[in-house]
């Protein structure tokens, strides 16, 4: 089976049963989605979820949370992974919003990744899900997914960014991000996949070689 063959089964079997994929995390605007993604690095969007509420109460808009203390926004998130380094991205973040941005969650990748705690992957993120924008952000899922079942043999992030974003069409983009994130997720998990629950696994590179090994 050659790439195309792989991309076209895939995205068919997708399409049929998930058409609706989305983000996990919880918000209510663009700015908080920018803060419950930068909160996810590392971290489980459930556990993300569990603190949001608050956060979204506390600081609804840029300013108020450029305004926070360090000491208040490290207690509120204490429990999430690396709390000193992202209460300091979350600030820093806001900051610069109000300061560069008139308060606005920017649509440009380029203007994103000028924000603290934003690296490609979030600014693709925030993208892809506010402004609809034909851009795959590629996180741990993404890429050992893409990698496993044949879509990319890239060997960095940007490497199967380019791959996904040269095979999949532009307005499927955004779906296909959360189509292989899912999947990654409670599916096709790192240590042990459910392949036998794949629905897939006809087109996953990985089942055709144990095939052949047979």
């Amino acid at each position: 089976m050659d790439r195309k063959e792989r991309y076209e089964g895939i995205t068919e079997w997708f399409s049929r049963n998930m058409p609706t994929a989305e983000s996990e995390l919880h918000y209510d605007s663009p700015f908080h989605l920018l803060m419950a993604v930068i909160l996810s690095a590392q971290c489980t969007d459930k556990r993300v979820n569990m603190h949001t509420p608050a956060l979204f109460s506390r600081f609804p808009e840029p300013k108020d949370l450029a305004e926070a203390s360090f000491e208040e926004v490290l207690q509120m998130i204490k429990s999430i992974s690396f709390p000193n380094s992202k209460a300091r991205h979350l600030i820093g973040m806001a900051q610069t919003l109000v300061r560069d941005f008139a308060g606005e969650v920017p649509s440009a990748t380029e203007d994103l990744v000028r924000l603290p705690g934003v690296g490609r992957k979030t600014a693709n993120v925030i993208a892809s899900i506010v402004y609809d924008r034909p851009v795959i952000a590629v996180d741990t899922h993404v890429f050992r997914v893409s990698r496993r079942i044949g879509l990319s043999d890239g060997k960095t992030v940007e490497a199967v960014e380019k791959d996904l974003t040269e095979n999949f069409a532009p307005e499927l983009r955004p779906k296909a991000h959360h189509w292989l994130i899912l999947h990654g997720r409670y599916v096709c998990t790192a240590r042990r996949p459910h392949c036998g629950e794949c629905g897939i696994k006809n087109w996953c590179r990985e089942q055709e070689t144990a095939h052949q090994m047979k």
